[in-house]
């Protein structure tokens, strides 16, 4: 069974104020042209199909052009929401448009039904897991009338996964397929990846034991986690300068007998690619040196010139006109010690900042269950003001 993975198209979205509305479209036509290439037997689009949990008009447009296209193709396509989704808008006529293939995973209550899928070797079962928190495991559990002692042990967010595939009674004996949208513990984020507050995270990939193939969202870079069934598929676009190396593309996953897997990336070309570029400012407006470049691409401009170039970002967009961001490598800026320590305490989660000031009061760093009770108190307190 061939099996087209997504993730995280952000639709919607905008990167230092520049609206990637029409990168989208574009990519979304790239993406149509290989499912038409590659013919496969179902796409999966695993969260953050939205960059905001009420995206705006246009982005909802975009993605019903998107999927009537896929439906016009006949099909079957499953998708679940992530962190940046509204579940439940999300869902809105989940019910009526599965009958025309289109499978879309309700906001999380306890019950993931699969979806049977036939092919030579016969059953692929599909199972739809939308982000979900510890906090909101445990109202599961509790709406479920478990007992108190199993709703506790609900602490990290490879319990609240661990719990909700329990629920889910997996045949290890049967092909299975799991749809889901978490930070899976030794992954390579990017920038633009919004990391849960608390710090707390992680999902063991030894929870996945049970499926034959994972499709993750959350992590924008094409990687697998420590085994190669265990993977994302990574933004198809990039949404930040950490992204500028990256390849973007499309995973193939393939799915024979029982235990046969395989896997191949297709690439994706986009409307404007995203790169850095540094130099003095004379060097990067010398003809030469940029007329045989891309230079409608997003840019990040180092300039290293010792003195500030009047009004320098104006002037670059004449010849960069999608220039985002510009900033200064030269003595000044390599000795504002005290700006970059500002910049990197922004950076950090609040438990991290938490875990610095227990150091601090109390001479010691906290141990592993202190870090996992501020972590489930911070969450908890995120929750509410949500």
């Amino acid at each position: 069974m061939k099996l087209i993975h997504l993730s995280d198209l952000h639709l919607g979205k905008q990167v230092n104020g520049f609206s990637m509305i029409d990168d989208q479209k574009h990519i979304l036509k790239e993406i149509l042209r290989v499912i038409d290439e590659e013919a496969p037997d179902a796409v999966l689009i695993a969260g953050d199909i939205y960059d905001k949990p009420l995206p705006a008009v246009e982005a909802v447009k975009l993605l019903d052009s998107f999927l009537s296209a896929l439906m016009n193709r006949r099909l079957p396509v499953f998708l679940i929401s992530g962190n940046h989704d509204s579940a439940e808008r999300l869902a809105f006529g989940s019910g009526i448009m599965k009958n025309e293939g289109l499978y879309i995973a309700p906001a999380y209550d306890g019950t993931v039904r699969p979806v049977t899928l036939q092919d030579a070797w016969g059953e692929v079962r599909i199972y739809m897991l939308p982000f979900i928190k510890p906090v909101h495991m445990r109202a599961v559990l509790r709406s479920m009338d478990r007992e108190q002692e199993e709703i506790d042990a609900v602490v990290s967010y490879t319990d609240a996964v661990r719990a909700a595939i329990r629920e889910m009674h997996i045949d290890p004996a049967a092909r299975n397929v799991l749809i889901t949208h978490q930070f899976i513990t030794g992954a390579d984020t990017s920038d633009s990846e919004e990391r849960t507050v608390g710090g707390a995270d992680n999902v063991d990939a030894a929870v996945f034991r049970d499926f034959d193939y994972v499709a993750l969202g959350h992590i924008h870079r094409p990687q697998y986690v420590e085994r190669e069934t265990v993977r994302y598929c990574g933004t198809p676009l990039k949404y930040s300068f950490s992204e500028a190396g990256h390849e973007k593309s499309v995973t193939v996953a393939e799915l024979g007998n029982k235990g046969e897997f395989s896997w191949r990336a297709v690439p994706l070309v986009p409307l404007h690619d995203m790169r850095e570029i540094r130099g003095t400012y004379d060097e990067l407006t010398l003809k030469q040196n940029y007329e045989n470049t891309e230079t409608e691409d997003y840019v990040h401009v180092t300039l290293t010139d010792e003195e500030e170039i009047l009004e320098a970002v104006a002037r670059m967009r004449t010849i960069y006109p999608n220039l985002m961001r510009l900033d200064y490598d030269n003595q000044r800026t390599r000795a504002s010690d005290e700006l970059q320590a500002a910049e990197e305490t922004e950076q950090k989660t609040p438990l991290e900042l938490f875990g610095e000031l227990f150091e601090m009061q109390n001479g010691k760093m906290m141990t592993m269950r202190q870090m996992q009770y501020a972590g489930r108190v911070i969450e908890e307190v995120w929750e509410e003001e949500q």
